[in-house]
């Protein structure tokens, strides 16, 4: 737990980022959770006159409050529809970890923060064990998206249809690499992240591909921790400095122009989150403001800095586009992935209604709210269903796994697939 006088500096910190917002509705107007429950106690400006004077609400109400905080999404919509540039991400991220630093982390959290995530050999090794028997507990429930479901009744897991673990992480496909950049001059280092490493491997192959056609050389060093999201998320911030400074120790040890990632969220946390809640040392908070400069999505990087364009024809399979989030709201990169899928031979293009819309994933809301997930990503897969596209593409794979048991519940017919995925499959 915290001690007294930090969690004062931080409800000090939270009293004056709240005095921003006009509580004018406008967050009230975009939140997709609110959009299902109609309870203002849902929408940003509930959750905002709540905090203000969060010291007494903790003392009268501390379940109250945890329960309020943790119905969000933390998708960012209200953040980029703010119209007095409230940092409401800050805010809520903080507000967290002040709860937590009261009360402490549940006993589930602290094993799985603090035990597991912190340590990524025993990570990889307990997954690893996971991967080889979770055939015994599941059952395919979709040949073409390649999902699961459970064989019996079972906790978090419920009527959910997922993507089970990869029989072989990335980390094992690609230990690791370091080699120099060719015709194009660059190099970037490659930050795998969680999902991709141990469910979506061919994501990361794809990457790879891509960068190695272009002549880029990559820095993916081995070890990799997770980018801390899950942990500052739940206002663990001990677990959160833990993992960034176990990978900005491997990072040091690179030469590179840019560190790319093929995961919206990572690619957010690593650019926003790493530098403003990191709370070491100054010297590392200086290489994490110079490391979040240099950090792109791969399609950013390979639009604004490689320069690819659409191609000149189409084709004969029709892609629709889900943005992640962290993409757009939190960074603002939504063309270039739309330009990649241009670019990629054999797919003509075709935008879905609400395709900057949540998907309702929200990490940890979706176990722990399944049921507004649920409502939220059916909505979702019903504009990628009216879209006529025989393929939804997307830029991370947090939203690949939502989407995936949205559509696969339904017997959509529809492909879900990385943009780095299509892509790739076109070159030559």
């Amino acid at each position: 737990m915290a001690d007294i006088h930090q969690l004062a500096t931080m409800l000090k910190e939270l009293d004056d980022q709240l005095v921003g917002c006009m509580r004018c509705g406008m967050c009230q107007a975009v939140c997709p959770l609110f959009a299902q429950t109609g309870k203002e106690s849902d929408v940003t400006r509930g959750k905002l006159a709540l905090l203000d004077g969060l010291a007494s609400e903790m003392l009268k109400d501390p379940e109250g409050v945890n329960e309020k905080l943790n119905r969000c999404l933390l998708c960012g919509t209200c953040q980029a529809n703010c119209p007095s540039g409230v940092k409401i991400l800050d805010i809520f991220i903080k507000a967290r970890a002040i709860m937590t630093g009261y009360f402490g982390l549940s006993p589930v959290k602290k094993a799985i923060f603090r035990g597991m995530l912190v340590n990524p050999k025993l990570f990889n090794h307990l997954l690893s064990f996971g991967s080889k028997f979770q055939g015994l507990f599941t059952k395919k429930a979709d040949d073409m998206l390649g999902s699961s479901c459970a064989r019996f009744q079972a906790p978090v897991i419920g009527d959910r249809h997922f993507k089970g673990l990869a029989s072989k992480p990335l980390h094992k496909i690609v230990p690791e690499l370091d080699t120099p950049a060719g015709k194009s001059g660059k190099k970037v280092a490659i930050f795998v992240g969680c999902v991709i490493d141990k469910i979506y491997p061919n994501v990361g192959e794809a990457t790879l591909k891509v960068l190695e056609h272009h002549g880029v050389g990559v820095f993916m060093p081995a070890g990799q921790a997770c980018c801390g999201i899950p942990t500052i998320s739940s206002g663990d911030t001990s677990s959160f400095d833990k993992l960034v400074e176990e990978n900005l120790a491997l990072f040091e040890k690179g030469e590179f122009d840019y560190l790319i990632t093929s995961c919206a969220t990572c690619t957010s946390t690593i650019k926003e989150l790493w530098p403003s809640m990191y709370q070491g040392s100054s010297a590392n908070r200086m290489k994490l403001r110079d490391l979040a400069a240099r950090t792109m999505d791969i399609s950013e990087f390979l639009v604004d800095v490689l320069g690819v364009e659409p191609a000149k024809v189409g084709g004969n399979k029709t892609v629709t586009y889900h943005d992640p989030c962290h993409l757009k709201n939190s960074l603002g990169v939504t063309a270039q992935p739309r330009t990649i899928i241009k670019a990629s031979s054999g797919c003509e293009y075709k935008e879905m209604a609400e395709a900057g819309t949540c998907c309702g994933s929200g990490g940890s809301f979706n176990i722990a709210h399944y049921d507004l997930s649920k409502k939220i990503g059916d909505r979702k897969a019903e504009n990628i269903v009216n879209s006529g596209a025989s393929v939804v593409a997307t830029s991370c794979p947090a939203c690949m796994m939502q989407i995936t048991d949205m559509l696969s519940q339904k017997k959509a017919g529809v492909n879900v697939k990385h943009v780095m995925e299509l892509y790739a499959e076109g070159l030559r």
